[in-house]
């Protein structure tokens, strides 16, 4: 069982979110500039175009908004001419984003930018949810200003990417409000609401009505007729080949049953088309893709074709084996053009998807499906045939990736085939794909693609990835449990905080999506909860695929109970059991290992903090790690478990941090330590070898681990991430001394109880089994060459982790190792700055902080650790120059006020403070 502690008062800290709370739409009235006025003096011409141009594309936006608000409730008819006109309507947007961008890019309009930057953020009339329409001009702004590399341009970049990451939290709102995830398709036919969305459609209708809208934009509206779903009543041209009337165009209702084809409009994009060929290779999934000639290239007026860099992304999708088609040149209503303009358009396009190496059937779509018999004859003649849809995903209009896909999904149940629509033009489509994709593997559907004149059907149906190129999982799953409050066992202490803990750093740190980790707590962890999401959860093959892994971690009591043979059963305890009956209302060992033996994922791993035994199934241990781990380890089943301790232990329950010992040295490992030969990988058997000696050394127990019945030998894994941690400032938390410490006793500890093997470059560690016995585990330390940058940010966020335990010679070193592999470091000159700031060498550090800002101007800590270093080192002067860049790149930095109060007033009183 676990050992509570003495309570203590516990400091808790105030979360602050950047993201709106959204109540009823408020205005951004009380959202702060970014950054003050550049200069008394803007230039008014472009101050007065971005205005402009920002004004007609928010109204356009808004017209959107409420024009295609319930269009799935209008009649068949109204609701074909409101998605046409919204489809036109959100191109012309897509090209009023465009000049927006590129006008406020230019060098000498930086002081509009500003202003138009303050009007997204803090325009008295606008709504919070209008700043939506500004995200692609945000995020094009953040990448082309900071690539201006001026420090004025810099500035406004970070400002920016901090507007766009509040958009990112506003669109998480909006997600959030739906009813239902995606993976819960069982419950189809839920009607998805967004509340507080239609507080804000309900403000927008005070500007604008639907009728309205279509009165305005009357003039672009298709006949009725062009945009029916039925090809348009004709005989067949000569040139269709000799199809049949009824035949002229191909629709998804002649597929088989529980048959998809996946079709791309308006492409290709310099991104985003890539970005979704590499989702349908993981999937294996074909599809089509309708190219408009305008972001293929140019065709003169002799007809001569001049590429573009969008031949290229074509030529991408034809070598990843999917097909090319026609969409037209400009995306124009085809059928108010005349018969030579149509022709025009999609012979141009032709002549582009030929220059980039199309072959086959040559198919056309109109754009908006508005055709008529005199535009579709003129394709025909062409010798192309015209492809329609049957599901619409409305990617273009519909801003939450989840909503796209159950709208996808909801159409196909309900026709139980179909060629679907979507637009390889946007952000959104990449993040809804996958999730149809899963969904439709799951569902058991399968993928045609149009060879020959007619669809070709897959043998195989849809099925769920293997792990992408450099992945060693398709997904992770988790469930995390922590107890206090026990009903009749010892209330606990800090059981809860270790869970909540674990669970942090499987999300921030090791990838696990948030919706993927289920986390019990006191009154929720009860037997009958902890048993529904073990196997409802991880039992369902429909969620939990072969290359996943599943992560199972509990803190609480653990108890034994001796058989009368003699045989000890170990149980971990819910919150409802009683003290009497473990038989009844605890959960056996015996009973987890059924769970283990019964999920369908490669690897799982389970972190007991508690102490029983009565496990007595422990198998061999893993595999010896081999020149090709990843990929031998890949194949292999693995069923681990590490336990707090034995039947006879109590868990030390009052560690640093408000955690138990063993959670402690658990999240330490898991920081990196455990990652004994550097290769970024921490195994199961790593994270033992690093955790069980160094518990067992400090507190009465002894952890144990092994591996369950139905193992192979395969070893769960952790990747490290690779991504910078923010630099070293005032800001970051240290350990406190009692802390610092341990941390430094728990290392010693680890590494004393790790003994050199028989094997070169390893180490043999014994521990207990999980059947009470002595084993002896091997690791290999043979350090690993990831290559000179992967090294130095290993090396880099070491010396993060020695300075919060206050090991400042070791972090000193770390940091310089990391500079020694890349010297242009900027990271790392900027933290090794700071140790020396921290150790009083002032001079040395303001050094490296010069060097680090030499290196990226646009680090804006760097900038204030360089004035804090001149100032304790007595240059005022280059303080202030410093402190000065340091406000023009953060004015809402947490030190702002202080530092320009200095600057404003120097003296003693305001002098910033030293540590």
């Amino acid at each position: 069982m676990r050992l509570p502690a003495a309570p203590r008062s516990l400091p808790f800290a105030l979360l602050l979110t950047a993201a709106l709370a959204l109540p009823g739409c408020k205005r951004l009235s009380d959202v702060p500039a970014a950054l003050p006025a550049a200069s008394a003096v803007q230039d008014a011409s472009a101050t007065t175009q971005l205005r402009t141009e920002a004004d007609g594309l928010l109204a356009l936006h808004r017209q959107i908004v409420v024009l295609m608000d319930g269009e799935a409730a209008l009649p068949p008819t109204q609701r074909r001419e409101v998605q046409a006109l919204g489809q036109q309507l959100f191109h012309e947007l897509l090209q009023r984003q465009q000049r927006l961008a590129d006008a406020a890019l230019k060098p000498e309009s930086l002081e509009a930018t500003a202003a138009l930057l303050t009007r997204i953020e803090s325009e008295p009339g606008w709504f919070d949810a209008d700043r939506l329409a500004f995200k692609e001009v945000l995020g094009q702004l953040a990448t082309g200003l900071k690539n201006a590399q001026t420090l004025d341009a810099i500035k406004l970049a970070r400002r920016a990417q901090d507007d766009l990451d509040t958009l990112a939290e506003v669109e998480k709102a909006y997600e959030l409000e739906l009813k239902d995830v995606f993976g819960g398709f069982a419950k189809r036919g839920i009607e998805l609401k967004r509340e507080r969305w239609a507080d804000y459609v309900a403000k927008l209708r005070a500007l604008h009505t639907r009728e309205a809208v279509l009165k305005q934009h009357g003039a672009q509206l298709p006949a009725a007729q062009d945009m029916l779903p039925e090809p348009p009543a004709s005989a067949a041209s000569g040139a269709m080949r000799g199809v049949a009337a009824k035949e002229r165009e191909v629709f998804g209702d002649k597929l088989p049953p529980k048959t998809v084809l996946l079709t791309f409009d308006d492409g290709p994009h310099a991104r985003y088309t890539d970005e979704i060929l590499e989702i349908l290779k993981r999937y294996q999934a074909p599809a089509v893709f309708f190219e408009l000639g305008q972001n293929l290239g140019k065709v003169d007026a002799a007809g001569q074709v001049q590429p573009g860099k969008g031949s290229d992304v074509a030529k991408r999708v034809l070598a990843a084996g999917h097909q090319l088609a026609n969409h037209s040149f400009t995306h124009g209503l085809m059928s108010k053009f005349e018969l030579v303009k149509v022709k025009e358009e999609a012979a141009n396009t032709e002549a582009l998807l030929d220059a980039a190496g199309r072959s086959g059937d040559a198919l056309f779509r109109f754009p908006y499906g508005a055709r008529n018999d005199g535009a579709l004859t003129t394709i025909e003649a062409l010798k192309l045939r015209s492809m329609m849809w049957n599901v619409d995903s409305l990617d273009w209009s519909d801003p939450i990736p989840k909503s796209i896909a159950a709208r996808v999904m909801a159409e196909l149940d309900k026709q139980q085939r179909g060629i679907v629509l979507f637009h390889d033009i946007h952000a959104r489509t990449v993040q809804a794909l996958p999730l149809v994709l899963d969904q439709l593997a799951a569902e058991g559907w399968r993928f045609a693609s149009w060879k020959g004149g007619q669809f070709v059907v897959s043998n195989e149906r849809a099925a769920a990835p293997p792990p992408a190129a450099g992945e060693l999982y398709r997904e992770s799953h988790a469930l995390v449990i922590g107890i206090n409050q026990y009903a009749a066992w010892p209330k606990l202490s800090h059981a809860v905080r270790d869970a909540q803990a674990v669970r942090e750093s499987l999300v921030t740190r090791f990838g696990f999506k948030a919706d993927n980790v289920t986390l019990l707590t006191d009154a929720d962890a009860t037997r009958a909860n902890i048993l529904k999401a073990l196997n409802e959860r991880f039992g369902d093959a429909k969620r939990v695929k072969r290359d996943d892994r599943v992560f199972v971690f509990f803190a609480g009591h653990g108890s034994t109970r001796k058989l009368p043979s003699g045989r000890e059963v170990g149980y971990i305890v819910p919150v409802d059991a009683g003290l009497n009956d473990l038989q009844a209302d605890a959960i056996a060992m015996p009973q987890l290992q059924e769970v283990a033996e019964a999920i369908t994922a490669k690897h799982a791993l389970f972190v007991i903090d508690a102490c029983y035994s009565g496990l007595g199934l422990t198998r061999g241990g893993s595999a010896a790690a081999d020149s090709n781990f990843a990929l031998t380890n890949a194949r292999r089943i693995g069923r681990q478990m590490m336990t707090a301790g034995g039947a006879d232990q109590q868990v030390a329950d009052d560690g640093p941090g408000g955690h138990s010992v063993f959670t402690w040295t658990l999240l330490q490992a898991l920081n990196g330590k455990a990652d004994l030969n550097g290769d970024g990988l921490i195994t199961a058997t790593e994270l033992a070898a690093y955790v069980a000696p160094a518990v067992s050394a400090i507190a009465h127990q002894t952890p144990a681990f092994g591996s369950l019945p139905g193992s192979e030998g395969g070893e769960f894994i952790f990747e490290l991430p690779t991504a910078q941690e923010p630099g070293l400032s005032g800001a970051v938390a240290q350990l406190d001394d009692k802390a610092s410490r341990f941390a430094a006793k728990l290392d010693e500890a680890s590494s004393a109880g790790r003994q050199p093997s028989g094997a070169a470059s390893g180490v043999q560690v014994t521990i207990k089994g999980l059947d009470g016995k002595d084993q002896a585990l091997a690791a290999t330390t043979a350090r690993v060459d990831p290559g000179a940058r992967v090294a130095a940010q290993r090396a880099n966020d070491r010396g993060l982790q020695l300075y919060r335990e206050r090991r400042y010679d070791d972090a000193e070193a770390a940091f310089k190792e990391a500079l020694q592999l890349q010297p242009k470091f900027a990271l790392a000159a900027n933290n090794l700055g700071f140790v020396l700031y921290r150790r009083g060498k002032f001079a040395d550090a303001a050094v490296w902080f010069e060097k680090a800002v030499e290196m990226d101007g646009s680090r804006a800590l760097a900038w204030l650790n360089l004035g804090d270093a001149r100032l304790q080192a007595g240059d005022e002067g280059k303080a202030t120059a410093a402190y000065k860049t340091f406000l023009e790149l953060a004015p809402r930095h947490a030190r702002a006020a202080e530092v320009q109060g200095w600057i404003a007033s120097p003296s003693e009183g305001t002098r910033p403070r030293a540590l």
